[in-house]
């Protein structure tokens, strides 16, 4: 700005005569301009469409995780929602209360995008009528028999909420709290990690649980969830996700493809848990080791499908624990051509086929009916802390819990 002034205050004739030229130059490109546009659109509105056009097509390109207000509690607190999308157009919308997944768009064989998860318009139908639509799952995922363990020679008594046992973390689980979240992006993500303390004595677990969970949107369309927990006591943990998805995005899901890679269930009885023992699949309604339909075999005579009105159990995809990521299974569509991954570390994942949606649910202009969902919970087996034959859930002070589950968008 300095010179400017200074070169207007100290002009030399020859600066002058200079000026005059420029001036002159300047008058014969406006005239050429005006020729060659008759129509009388300026350049300076082309090249801010260009501009336009130009941050746009950068926009498109970028990732992005973007933060607004959701909602309210009925106590003032806020809520809010943060939105990551990737470049290929996968979004993702997550609310701070339960860390709950609202919306998934991905994009079908032909490009076209569409919501595959169940969910409601607003927060109060997720605060009063929710079974888990979406939900981060603490502090224990799936049954604990009478809402009772023992650990340490101490018995410790849950809160009951599914009839006399404990069911996916209690009255008042994770899918209940609110979390604190911040987005993050990187050149090849856009993120949320999630945190929440969880103070001892929270449905009657021992422990002051400190959980983070990162959700990650990548570039090649996965969305990686990550899982930590740190306790002050020796106490059980359990985490998992709780996504209901419909890959058509309407009707039910009976004719979609399923693939689990398991060979062995854990079979249920009355409550639905676990009797301890592992049976095989072969030769059963269970057998998902090659793709075929969910409906396929869901009505046949078979005593674990009464107990669980459908499928509701617990398969086994690894023999022993690891902190290996493994494909648990995989889902496609006939109709939209979408496939579904689950990727997991943990030993085991839950297949639900939606047997308790009954239509009176309501929410993105859909009814959900009977079996308009199906959701993938890897986890480790429901009432372990029970069961000491099957792989071990108890957090001591001195380690630190780590998960992670993946899910994987493509088309065919």
């Amino acid at each position: 700005m300095s010179q400017t002034l200074l070169s207007k205050h100290h002009t030399s004739p020859l600066v002058s005569k200079t000026l005059c030229i420029r001036a002159l130059t300047v008058a014969l490109a406006a005239l050429f301009l005006s020729a060659c546009n008759p129509a009388g659109q300026s350049t300076s509105q082309t090249s801010s469409e260009k501009t336009a056009v130009t941050e746009q097509t950068m926009k498109s390109t970028k990732f992005a995780a973007d933060s607004k207000p959701y909602g309210q509690l009925a106590d003032g607190t806020q809520v809010d929602m943060i939105t990551l999308s990737n470049p290929n157009g996968i979004e993702v919308d997550v609310i701070s209360y339960g860390g709950i997944i609202t919306r998934l768009l991905t994009p079908d064989a032909q490009g076209q995008l569409g919501d595959i998860v169940l969910g409601f318009d607003n927060l109060d139908d997720y605060v009063s009528a929710s079974p888990y639509f979406g939900a981060l799952i603490g502090r224990y995922g799936n049954r604990i028999a009478n809402g009772r363990f023992e650990l340490n020679g101490e018995t410790y008594q849950l809160d009951t909420n599914d009839g006399a046992n404990h069911l996916h973390g209690g009255v008042q689980g994770f899918d209940k709290k609110v979390w604190t979240m911040q987005p993050f992006t990187t050149a090849n993500s856009a993120g949320i990690v999630l945190t929440l303390n969880s103070p001892d004595g929270d449905q009657g677990y021992p422990g002051n649980l400190a959980v983070e969970v990162t959700y990650e949107l990548t570039a090649d369309n996965q969305l990686d969830m990550r899982f930590k927990a740190n306790t002050d006591k020796a106490t059980v943990v359990n985490l998992t996700q709780h996504t209901y998805f419909n890959l058509a995005g309407k009707g039910d899901i009976l004719a979609h493809q399923m693939q689990i890679n398991s060979a062995t269930l854990t079979p249920v009885g009355e409550g639905l848990i676990p009797t301890g023992e592992l049976s095989s699949v072969e030769g059963t309604p269970f057998d998902f080791r090659a793709p075929k339909a969910i409906g396929q075999d869901i009505g046949a005579d078979d005593e674990q499908l009464a107990l669980g009105l459908g499928y509701d159990h617990n398969f086994v995809v690894k023999e022993a624990p690891s902190d290996e990521l493994v494909l648990a299974a995989t889902v496609s569509e006939p109709t939209t051509g979408r496939v579904l991954e689950v990727w997991s570390e943990e030993p085991s994942v839950q297949f639900y086929s939606g047997n308790f949606l009954d239509g009176t649910l309501q929410g993105k202009g859909r009814t959900f009916g009977f079996r308009s969902g199906f959701c993938l919970e890897p986890q480790h087996n429901p009432d372990s802390p029970n069961q000491p034959q099957f792989p071990t859930t108890t957090l001591l002070p001195e380690d630190t819990y780590q998960t992670r589950i993946v899910y994987r968008f493509a088309t065919q």
